[in-house]
């Protein structure tokens, strides 16, 4: 396996953490729209996806997929 698809996999797992973590929230959040810790986790991924980091590791548009996300909860 080269070096470029052991980095690809890497970043590819640390953006579906993210996506993961991210439907979480949104499920917590739909239940208990006031459970600060989920707002702040929230937040803290939204922030990911609109990052410089999160940008280096995919092209895919982190507003879109916060979109996408949001409707898939139907939020």
């Amino acid at each position: 396996m080269s070096d470029i698809t052991i980095y690809e996999n890497l970043a590819n797992a640390i953006i579906l953490q993210a996506v993961k973590d991210y439907r979480m929230a949104l499920k917590s959040l739909k239940a208990n729209s006031r459970n600060r810790t989920v707002q702040t986790d929230k937040a803290e991924i939204e922030r990911f996806f609109r990052s410089q980091w999160y940008s280096t590791l995919t092209d895919v548009n982190g507003e879109m997929l916060i979109l996408s996300l949001q409707k898939e909860a139907d939020i």
